[in-house]
């Protein structure tokens, strides 16, 4: 039996999408997204890449600005540019000096996903 290919989804530069994304794979935002985002894999918000709603993902990468609550069951990384207004939750949390975050972080491993941001 063959390996699946990992899926990558694009979301460009000057495209925007309203609704919400789900995928076995990942993806990158450099557009705007109006919606919840799914994933097994990751994401990459590029600096021009701007998401409203919530984010669930492996590893979360943002260079851009989020609007919404964000779930990394891997790791979560803040770009020195990155603009966040939201609560988070990651295993690993990076911040890079210049990015901005106002919300709630909980990276404690004892908590249920059910029991985030109550």
């Amino acid at each position: 039996m063959a390996k699946e290919e990992t899926q990558i989804n694009i979301v460009s530069h000057g495209t925007r999408f309203d609704g919400k994304i789900t995928s076995p794979g990942s993806l990158r935002v450099d557009g705007l997204v109006n919606g919840d985002i799914s994933l097994t894999g990751d994401l990459v918000i590029g600096a021009n890449g701007e998401i409203t709603g919530n984010i669930d993902a492996q590893t979360v990468t943002v260079g851009g600005k989020i609007t919404g609550n964000i779930n990394a069951k891997s790791k979560l990384v803040f770009e020195n540019k990155a603009r966040i207004r939201g609560d988070i939750r990651a295993a690993k949390l990076v911040i890079d000096e210049g990015a901005m975050f106002d919300g709630k972080c909980d990276m404690s491993a004892d908590r249920k996903p059910t029991e985030l941001f109550r």
